[in-house]
């Protein structure tokens, strides 16, 4: 589904990846894990193509299989959720044109959107899903971050994709609706759909995730089974402090050892 071989990118004059190679197959969970300044931001938006790779011999990022993409197809394979489209919604837009907006690939309503009554019926039945049917007029300004989260992710959802990439699903959510959110994201794996999150917080990873990827400074530390990536060893190298990790039904949780 995704393949990064030998990937050089830059965020403003700052280089953040090197020959940076990772392989993500279609249907696969998987988690990114590592500190502030990993690279976990600039590697989802490479994938959502808001930043370009350099280009050189020998490398290259694709998608699907294909190197070249069209913006909207891929919107259409992939739903975004991140803090920054969070930060960038219109306060004055309605619950429901939120989610429509999905549909055209906007950020906020606009005159040209005409949905469709098929479209329209959707986007509520995706109010629901979220638990957000009774907020269809509200204005985003008023919900909370947590309801915010959720009308982002119903936004995603609106073509069906294959896969879903979430930046920090939980960030900034109080503890119940950490809970909520994460309930959410387990209802969407299903056996053929792919999920990318990227975090710091290991209680983050829901227990559908199989694969976890440590990222430091731009490069991949450890990437492999969950049960033997988060170890208490490995996780103390990649936050530079002693850590002590245990795991019950699926669930990690870290603490100062």
């Amino acid at each position: 589904m995704i393949e990064f071989h030998n990937v050089t990118a830059y965020q403003q004059h700052t280089r953040v990846l090197e020959d940076f190679s990772l392989h993500i197959g279609a249907g696969e969970k998987v988690a990114i894990l590592g500190p502030n300044g990993a690279g976990k931001s600039t590697l989802l938006k490479l994938i959502g193509r808001e930043l370009y790779p350099v280009e050189r011999a020998g490398s290259h990022l694709r998608l699907f299989g294909n190197e070249t993409v069209n913006l909207w197809a891929l919107r259409r394979q992939i739903g975004f959720v991140s803090q920054d489209l969070q930060e960038d919604y219109t306060p004055y837009t309605q619950a429901i044109d939120v989610v429509v907006s999905g549909f055209f690939g906007a950020i906020g309503a606009h005159d040209h959107m005409q949905p469709s009554d098929e479209q329209l019926q959707q986007a509520r039945k995706l109010l629901a899903t979220v638990e957000m049917q009774g907020h269809e007029h509200t204005m985003f300004q008023r919900l909370s971050t947590g309801q915010k989260r959720r009308l982002l992710l119903a936004r995603a959802l609106v073509h069906e994709p294959r896969a879903l990439i979430l930046d920090e699903p939980a960030n900034g959510l109080d503890m119940g609706a950490s809970l909520g959110m994460l309930r959410l994201l387990r209802n969407f794996c299903g056996q053929d759909h792919a999920m990318i999150i990227t975090t710091h917080h290991i209680d983050e990873i829901i227990p559908e995730i199989e694969r976890v990827v440590l990222l430091d400074q731009g490069r991949i530390v450890a990437d492999g089974p969950k049960r033997e990536v988060l170890s208490s060893a490995a996780l103390s190298d990649l936050y530079q402090t002693e850590l002590h990790i245990t795991e019950q039904d699926g669930w990690y949780r870290c603490w100062h050892a």
